[in-house]
């Protein structure tokens, strides 16, 4: 198994990726798609105890299949707001339950998922005139979402909604609703669950939309390790969390619905992009107007903010909660443009020796100045996009380690941030 992460002395026992950033002493393979979020959320339908990957033209298309609800349904509003920016939803419901079921003569139904939304569901069955089959309806409210003409009940197979069973003929029944679905209370464990089971999902943001501390600090230390340890640069965003003082960690200051529209937001920006300013085209409201001390405020403390901007609501600065600043991580890091340029390479690079150099390119001269073109290539990729500046070949090192397997790489690079101030002298003549 490849491991990585972060290195203090030439010491790794496991084969792997280690890569540090660390800023310029100061007066004080091909570019990865981003796009994915992952989060857990409360539903009363749906998978149980498994991530589901929702893309946006699944969710648009096949919301109700897959959640219970229609697309336009206030249940589903969290996902449209991510689905603002976002490609890709890693989905992991919340809660279980109790299935809800119904019986008609010799035939019974029971709900696919546990829930109360399953109580919502009703059958119908009517006779056909021509013949003697029947026509068997699945209705979730008012919408059919399946319908079946058999003679029997062995005849009927389970759809999106309901599983059949039983045996003999079929009764007409102008409609029954199933009954005694029931929803369970969400507990920590619950999110303990899902972030063991996202850990092997690729993603690039994920989103906790509650107030409990606990859990806060669970998501804080499960994006550390994820990013120190394990070599995999994700980013968390919660509500109201500046205390991680950590660039893995967004901490929204408004209102907590808004993660939804940031997580999907930070995912969806590519590593040339500035969420600095950008408006927000949520269906939320919240409270935006502050002082410009306020403001100045939440910038110092790290919290991503919106404000008000004439007609418009627009973040104010696409920052993280790194406010420790120092001589080898200094304010650069809590810009998350230029962390997403530093994740991006971090992941890609290691993610390039991974699959085409670990255990397969000798570590001689050759096989270094092969795996350095690499690394040139990639990093004119990244200049051509603008994401980094004033690149060269020039700008990296690459050596032989202490053991005949190490690889020594020492590289400069300067990402490109977006402008977001003017400082303007204009003289009168």
């Amino acid at each position: 198994m490849a491991t990585g992460g972060t290195f203090l002395t030439y010491n790794k026992v496991l084969p792997g990726a280690y890569i540090n950033f660390i800023s310029k002493a100061r007066a004080l393979g091909n570019i990865a798609d981003r796009g994915i979020m992952a989060i857990a959320l409360k539903n009363n339908w749906g998978i149980e105890n498994k991530i589901v990957t929702i893309t946006n033209e699944d969710f648009q298309k096949n919301a109700l299949n897959i959640l219970g609800y229609e697309y336009t349904s206030e249940n589903l509003k969290p996902l449209r707001e991510a689905f603002k920016n976002a490609k890709e939803v890693k989905f992991y419901r919340l809660g279980t339950g109790n299935k809800a079921k119904a019986t008609i003569g010799g035939l019974t139904i029971e709900a696919k998922y546990c829930g109360t939304r399953g109580n919502n569901i009703k059958i119908k069955i009517a006779s056909n005139v021509d013949d003697d089959n029947h026509t068997i309806y699945t209705y979730i409210d008012d919408i059919i979402v399946d319908e079946q003409i058999v003679d029997t009940i062995e005849s009927l197979v389970e759809n999106d909604f309901v599983v059949f069973s039983g045996t003999g003929e079929l009764e007409d029944n102008a409609g029954t609703n199933l009954q005694n679905g029931t929803d369970t209370n969400v507990n920590n464990s619950e999110y303990s669950k899902f972030l063991s089971l996202v850990e092997s999902e690729n993603f690039n943001v994920l989103v906790y939309d509650g107030e409990d501390e606990q859990t806060k600090a669970l998501f804080e230390s499960f994006t550390k390790r994820l990013r120190e340890d394990e070599g995999v640069k994700i980013c968390t965003v919660l509500h109201n969390y500046t205390k991680a003082d950590f660039e893995g960690i967004i901490s929204v200051k408004n209102d907590k619905n808004l993660v939804y529209w940031v997580g999907g937001a930070l995912a969806g920006a590519e590593i040339n992009q500035s969420l600095t300013n950008k408006i927000y085209d949520g269906e939320y409201e919240f409270e935006a107007k502050y002082s410009n001390n306020q403001l100045k405020e939440a910038i110092n403390n790290g919290e991503f903010v919106f404000y008000y901007d004439i007609d418009n609501i627009r973040v104010l600065k696409d920052i993280n909660t790194f406010v420790s600043f120092s001589t080898d991580k200094n304010s650069d890091f809590s810009n998350n443009q230029i962390i997403r340029v530093l994740d991006s390479t971090a992941n890609d690079i290691a993610r390039i020796f991974n699959e085409y150099y670990l255990g397969k390119m000798q570590n001689d001269a050759l096989g270094r100045d092969i795996f350095k073109s690499e690394l040139i290539n990639y990093f004119n990729q990244l200049q051509a996009i603008r994401a980094i500046d004033n690149f060269s070949a020039d700008n990296i090192s690459i050596k032989k380690g202490f053991e005949k397997g190490d690889v020594i790489v020492d590289l400069i690079i300067e990402p490109v941030a977006s402008m977001d101030k003017l400082y303007m002298k204009c003289i009168i003549e």
